[in-house]
Order: structure tokens, then C-alpha cells, then sequence
């Protein structure tokens, strides 16, 4: 093959998309730190999955418009650090295509080559032994060895080789990953979407394993097709798990994420052997099949939200014209300009990622109105981030990321802004940071006083949480055990594993209480939020440190079972 199209483009982002997908679970499992989440390889497939999508509502063949409009979807709905990055490497890709119709292996050494330059500008801090050095590497082998005559296949051969032996490479680059014995997640994940990209190019477009994305002609159709009118199916369910001998052994957090990437509206609740669901889908018979691994129905319910809006509008037409067809009425109401926010915008807002009802209350009474749902189980969208500052409707507006993976995230979305509001985003990486900076908010200062006060009140808490691990590793010399619990101070220094998370907790206050500690905060987390809970933890902390406030409540997050904060 001598050129690539927009139309091979277009299979390429298919096949590419659908190969992370069948591979996320694995890309996953590479994170070095043994904690509960979603993490990388959902990122990055929540990422891809978003690209894909809007290029498969294209019906031309435009290569380079095709190429914007991946780029475009990936950055809307970029979650984590490694999906901000692959949207940015896509970006420099799709830039480098302007007025080409088609592309030689020249041109797609030239695009890939201003990927990886656009993506390490996008970090202001770049670390080596990452998805970066995979794609710097793999993408300057490719330019340095590519020619005029070399074929589309041969051009790829390069550079997918290189970028997997960049990747065996990752762990002499980055300590922890030769201390844990892992490559770099991030670059797994480029290399799905590399592989899926040289499938497609060889004539096999890759498809979904549990929900096809590509028909057998190689047609475009996308597994949530029809979801940009936010309709569907309404499902609901109630499951009864096991027995083991006969289903799938449940994880909470698995289901959830899988789930997730089949519809929207979702809430999952788990009660001893029982499951309850609520989801809105595309295709609910996958959802449904899905579920029954892990047990079967006590109850289920679907409806078509579609039809029910079709009745709505038809209802609306009766009392407006009772001679307008309902289909009519919702064409008109499709065309029809979105109602404008007319009230006046306010002066400041606060928006604050959050997971758990507990969380999202505390945070309410310390001023924040604008919650944003996610956190380590499932790192919010730029386009969420986009999404709550039209909401918020205000002239300056502070997002508080309370993560360390979502700050690219709503970095990207104050950028896509680009002005028309004035976004601050305060770098908070844990939740209590994210509460102490919103107690720091005068609204009778200015936007640069209270970023500036905002930014310094991070470092007068410290930050600790207790969790439990999914795998038994070593990490800075603390041995850790599958399902024990960790006592980690900040975000990633583990100090201790525990049988018992009550243990953890206390090993954990003891290392970070000191002479200087004024205020303890410990929120419950939902696997401890009875007041039993709450008032073992008490009677422990009121006798072991008497001379500090205490204010213990109960957050409902999930992942935690307890997020500590000293000031």
C-alpha cells in the first residue's frame, strides 16, 4: 500500500479503538501502584472510545477532516493523565495532515514525528520510561529511516517495532517499574492502539469482543450509535451473584467500569449477593448478558426512553397543532436552538471533583456548588470539566481536581476554552487538599488573590488515605499483600499493610500526627459508614490525640476506606 485515505484512516481509528478496548483489562493490571482503580487502560479506552465515535458519525471521506475529528473526540473526552496525553499525540497528528488528501509513508512518519511533539509540550514536567519515550522513540526511528518509495506496511513495521522494544525498555528508564517488575502502561496502551492501527492496514479491521463495532463489509457502526440524543433504553435490574461454582467471581469496581462504557446514568449498589443496576444503553441485550456471568435475574426492567420522548413531543404537538405529525415536532425540536442561559452570570463558582455522597456534602459546606462525579475508580472527562463551567455560568471559575490524574484533564478543558471564561485550575491531588483550598476562598477578593491563597493553602494539610491492594508486590521497601490493607501518606508513599484497616488507620495517624498538627479530618469510606464506624474511630483519635480538633464524618467513597487530613 502506497497511501493511506480518509476512509482507511477512518478503519484504522476503528480497529485501533476496538484492540484497547479487547486489551484494557491487561493494560490495567501494568500500574504499579497496587490500588483499587480504573485507571490507564480504562483511561485510555474511554479516551479512544470517545475519538472513535465522532469519526464514525462522519459520513465523507476527508482524510485530513477525518483526522480533526478524531482528535477532536479524543480531547473531549480525555480522562487521565495517559488519555490527555494520547489525545495530544493525535493532535500533532491530525495537524501535520492539513490540505493532504492522502498520505504517503513520508507524510505518516511527519505526523506521528509532530505528535510526539505536541504531546511533550503538553506535559510541563516529562518523564522518560512513560507513553512519551514509547512514542519519541518509535516515532524518530520511523523519520529517520522512512523514504519516498517505502510502502504504508513497511513504514508501520518500523515503527511498531520500535515502539515495542521502547517499551521493554521503559523499566531501565523508570525505577519503580524495574522495582515492581512492570513496562510503562501508558506505552502498553499506545501499543494497542498502534497494533489495531496495523491490523486495519492489512486488510483485518479488529472487532469488539463483547460488542461488535465493525460489521463484516467493514461499514462504521458504532457500538453506542445514536447516543448524541442521550436516549435509548432505560435499564434496570436486580441481580442475585453466584454460586462461584457456576459464575464469575464479582468485582464491584470491573463491573462498574464495564458497565460505564456501554451507557450512561449509572448506578450500581451491591447489598450481600445482590445487585442492583440502573443504566441507560444502546444496547441493552449486551448489558444484560454481560450481567448474567456473574449471576442471574430477580428482576428486570427496559424501557425505550426514544419512544417515550417520541410520545412527549407527540403530546406537545396535540395542544400546539393537533394537524403536526410527532415525527415532524421532532425534527423541529432537534433543529431548534438551545435555550441561552439568560440570567446573568455570576461572579465566581467552584467546581470540585468528588466520589461519594459524604465528600460531595462537605464539600457544599465549605462553598463549593458545582460537583464534578469521579476520582480514582473513574477519572471525569475534559468534556465533563467543559460541561459544569457552562453550567456553573459564571466570569471566573476555580476547578479543584482533588487528583493528581484528572489536573491534565482540566488543564486541557481551560484551554479548550481558551479565554471565553477565566479558569483557574488549583492542583490539588487529594480531596482534603481540595477542601482546604475551598475554605481559603474569600469572594470578596479578586481571582489572582485567591488563586494565589488557594494555591499556598495546599501544602498546610497533609494527606493520607487507607486502601486495599489488588496485587502483593514491593514498593519502596514495604511489602505489600493482596486484599491487605495500605496505609499510604500523599498519594503514593506506602508506609505500612495491614490485615485490618482499622490497624492501617491507626499506624497511619501515628506517622503523620506530629507537635505542629492542629486540626485531624477522617472521612469513612462506604465499606465503613455506620456510626459504629465512625465512633471506634473516634474513641481512638479522642484518646491518642487529645490536644487536636477532631472532625470525623462519614464520606460514602468508594476505593477508601478511610481518607485522613492533618492540618
Amino acid at each position: 500500500m502506497k497511501f493511506i485515505d480518509g476512509k482507511m484512516l477512518k478503519m484504522m481509528v476503528i480497529s485501533a479503538s476496538n484492540n484497547l478496548y479487547n486489551h484494557y483489562p491487561e493494560v490495567d493490571a501494568l500500574n504499579v501502584f497496587p490500588v483499587p482503580d480504573g485507571d490507564t487502560g480504562m483511561n485510555m479506552n474511554l479516551t479512544m472510545t470517545s475519538g472513535m465515535k465522532e469519526v464514525c458519525n462522519r459520513t465523507d471521506d476527508d482524510l485530513y477532516q477525518i483526522a480533526r475529528t478524531f482528535s477532536r473526540g479524543l480531547l473531549m473526552g480525555a480522562r487521565g493523565n495517559s488519555g490527555v496525553i494520547t489525545s495530544q499525540i493525535f493532535r500533532g497528528f491530525a495537524e501535520s495532515l492539513e490540505n493532504k488528501s492522502k498520505m504517503d509513508a513520508v507524510d505518516l512518519a511527519e505526523a506521528f514525528n509532530n505528535g510526539r511533539k505536541v504531546a511533550y509540550k503538553a506535559v510541563i514536567k516529562p518523564v522518560e520510561g512513560t507513553i512519551l519515550t514509547v512514542i519519541r522513540e518509535s516515532s524518530e526511528k520511523l523519520i529517520n529511516e522512512v523514504n519516498s518509495k517505502m510502502s504504508i506496511e513497511d513504514a508501520f513495521d518500523i515503527l511498531l517495532k520500535e515502539a515495542r522494544e521502547s517499551l521493554e525498555r521503559t523499566p531501565n528508564l523508570l525505577p519503580v517499574l524495574k522495582e515492581v517488575g512492570v513496562v510503562d502502561s501508558g506505552g502498553a496502551g499506545l501499543i494497542k492502539i498502534l497494533e489495531g492501527m496495523q491490523s486495519a492496514i492489512l486488510g483485518e479491521v479488529i472487532e469488539r469482543n463483547e460488542a461488535t463495532a465493525v460489521d463484516t463489509k467493514g461499514s462504521a457502526q458504532v457500538a453506542a450509535e445514536g447516543e448524541e440524543e442521550e436516549f435509548g433504553y432505560c435499564t434496570e435490574f436486580i441481580l442475585r451473584l453466584g454460586p462461584d461454582t457456576v459464575k464469575k467471581a464479582f468485582n464491584k469496581n470491573r463491573f462498574t467500569s464495564v458497565l460505564g462504557a456501554h451507557g450512561n446514568s449509572l448506578v450500581v449498589v451491591q447489598d450481600d449477593d445482590i445487585v442492583k443496576v440502573h443504566v441507560h444503553t444502546i444496547k441493552p441485550g449486551d448489558i444484560f448478558n454481560y450481567a448474567q456471568q456473574f449471576g442471574e435475574f430477580v428482576k428486570l426492567k427496559c424501557e425505550n426512553m426514544t419512544e417515550q420522548h417520541n410520545e412527549i413531543l407527540f403530546n406537545e404537538a396535540q395542544k400546539n397543532g393537533p394537524h403536526m405529525a410527532a415525527s415532524e415536532v421532532k425534527k423541529a425540536a432537534l433543529a431548534a436552538p438551545k435555550e441561552v442561559n439568560k440570567e446573568p452570570a455570576k461572579e465566581f463558582a467552584i467546581i470540585a471533583t468528588s466520589s461519594g455522597k459524604g465528600i460531595d456534602d462537605f464539600f457544599k459546606q465549605v462553598g463549593v456548588e458545582f460537583i464534578v462525579s469521579g476520582g480514582q475508580t473513574m477519572n471525569p472527562s475534559t468534556n465533563d470539566f467543559l460541561s459544569m463551567v457552562e453550567k456553573a455560568n459564571a466570569k471566573h471559575v476555580f476547578i479543584l481536581p482533588n487528583n493528581g490524574n484528572i489536573i491534565m484533564a482540566a488543564n486541557q478543558a481551560k484551554d479548550v476554552l481558551d479565554g471565553k471564561v477565566d479558569v483557574r485550575v488549583i492542583p490539588t491531588k487529594t480531596i482534603m487538599q481540595g477542601i482546604v483550598c475551598a475554605m481559603n476562598f474569600n469572594p470578596d477578593l479578586n481571582s489572582d488573590v485567591n488563586e494565589k491563597a488557594m494555591i499556598e493553602a495546599i501544602d498546610t494539610v497533609k494527606s493520607g488515605q487507607i486502601t486495599y491492594a489488588i496485587k502483593d508486590t514491593e514498593v519502596n521497601g514495604v511489602k505489600v499483600k493482596k486484599d491487605e490493607y495500605m496505609a499510604i501518606v500523599n498519594t503514593k508513599d506506602i508506609i505500612s499493610c495491614h490485615k485490618n484497616k482499622f490497624d492501617a488507620l491507626k499506624h497511619l495517624l501515628k506517622a503523620m500526627v506530629d507537635e505542629d498538627s492542629s486540626v485531624i479530618t477522617i472521612l469513612l469510606g462506604e465499606d465503613v459508614a455506620t456510626e459504629k464506624d465512625c465512633e471506634k474511630v473516634r474513641k481512638y483519635a479522642e484518646k491518642e490525640f487529645e490536644d487536636c480538633d477532631l472532625d470525623i464524618r462519614i464520606g460514602n467513597q468508594p476505593v477508601y476506606s478511610f481518607i485522613v487530613g492533618i492540618e
